[in-house]
């Protein structure tokens, strides 16, 4: 497939209704501090491009796990799939409550009738199309999307009494563009805890997370493929600023217009109720759509990743004989389980105060620092099975400390969850081993 299109999905499938809800959420209540988060992703992208894409599409394998099993053995493979199926999974619930909020307020439907509505049609669709399919609708859903933030934007800043001007000096007055405190604290959202947050997850997201690499493949060739790294990466940052600017122009909005927006109205509900309230008829159902793109594109990648791994990393293992009729039920089967659980945590989502908070804690807990087992494989020639399992179990044990003590930011989960399973199984395979050997 051209890279461009490639490209277009893989920013779509970055963003969903977390960000274009969860963004301008947090942009009203507090700052730009989560902006961090975007400004990581060249890092990641540039070794994507420069080492991931070529690497994957070097394997015989659709599998991002493979590899892990060639070099450690099929517990290091079934330990990584699984971390992603849970992240996929806390994922898909996070969009599709989000993506029930617009539509609450629009049509006062009950957020769990259409979650389930939600969840049914991206399912059979993905079911339907395949991975041809995903990509195509993610790409022209990336257009809408980015069209609906731009209108937007524009509308709340030029809609301001005193025009743009009136929005960004109510902002700088209240502090609204800081990127977050520069101090050392490891148990508060700092500028450098969401900068080290961001890095790691997004090195983890370009590589080894399925829904990327899936896409590495689809490219038709190498060159095309890389272009499709950085091209997604990069276009997520101008974009997410727009997202980020819509939440401010809200804050400076009801600010200056106060007694419109009712006492009560939590972050993530501030956007969809100026969508529904402030915009005219024709752009209230631009702005739905864009949000539905947006978290259509996620969630189908999710659900046709998730399948994937599901029927490579698992079935395939007890029937590596099975048909294509036969892989094809478990692809759907595999589909649908993935859009039920996704169902259930969307029903758990309603209980939180900040959806993208609760995201980000989760995706760096379920990722288990799984990043560290990759480089390690990747890096040290040396490491064997016996060296990956003792840096994975300190790894886990250390994960799990994080998310209990109030000591460090659980963001800070994947960071040090990844740097110890890499630091222990590295120092293992090169001083154990040398003892051994004498």
């Amino acid at each position: 497939m051209p890279g461009w299109v490639v490209g277009m999905s893989i920013f779509a499938t970055y963003v969903s209704s977390i960000s274009y809800l969860g963004y301008p959420g947090k942009a009203f209540s507090g700052d730009w501090n989560a902006f961090v988060f975007s400004l990581s992703i060249p890092i990641a992208s540039y070794f994507a491009a420069r080492y991931f894409v070529p690497f994957y599409r070097s394997q015989d394998s659709i599998s991002a796990y493979s590899f892990l099993e060639n070099r450690f053995g099929p517990w290091a493979r079934i330990y990584a799939s699984s971390c992603y199926l849970l992240t996929q999974i806390a994922r898909t619930g996070s969009i599709l409550y989000l993506l029930a909020l617009p539509m609450n307020v629009l049509l006062g439907w009950h957020i769990q009738t259409i979650i389930v509505v939600t969840s049914v049609a991206i399912v059979l669709y993905s079911m339907l199309g395949g991975m041809k399919a995903v990509i195509w609708t993610e790409a022209i859903q990336g257009i809408i999307l980015i069209g609906g933030a731009l209108v937007c934007m524009f509308i709340l800043l030029f809609d301001m009494p005193g025009g743009p001007v009136q929005t960004f000096s109510i902002a700088m007055e209240d502090g609204k563009f800081s990127l977050g405190s520069f101090g050392s604290s490891l148990s508060e959202s700092t500028f450098w805890v969401c900068l080290i947050y961001g890095i790691f997850t997004n090195l983890q997201n370009y590589g080894i997370d399925q829904s990327y690499v899936q896409r590495y493949h689809t490219a038709k060739n190498e060159k095309e493929a890389k272009f499709s790294a950085l091209f997604g990466g990069y276009l997520f940052i101008p974009v997410s600023a727009v997202f980020f600017m819509i939440g401010t122009g809200l804050y400076a909005f009801y600010k200056v217009h106060p007694g419109i927006l009712p006492d009560g109205v939590g972050a993530d509900y501030v956007f969809p109720f100026f969508i529904v309230n402030e915009l005219p008829v024709g752009l209230t159902g631009l702005l739905i759509a864009s949000i539905f793109a947006a978290g259509m594109s996620t969630i189908a990648t999710s659900v046709t990743s998730s399948s994937t791994i599901i029927l490579t990393d698992y079935y395939q293992r007890f029937r590596k004989h099975a048909g294509n009729r036969e892989r094809m039920l478990v692809l759907k089967l595999s589909s649908v389980g993935v859009g039920v659980a996704g169902i259930l945590v969307a029903f758990a989502f309603m209980s939180v105060q900040s959806a993208l908070d609760a995201w980000w804690a989760l995706a760096s807990i379920f990722s288990g620092g799984m990043l560290g087992l990759f480089l390690l494989g990747y890096i040290s020639k040396k490491a064997r099975n016996f060296d990956a399992v003792l840096g994975v179990v300190c790894g886990v044990i250390l994960v799990c400390w994080i998310v209990i003590s109030p000591f460090v930011h659980a963001n800070l989960a994947i960071v040090f969850g990844t740097l110890l399973i890499f630091l222990v199984g590295f120092l293992s395979a090169n001083l154990l081993n040398k003892r051994r050997c004498k």
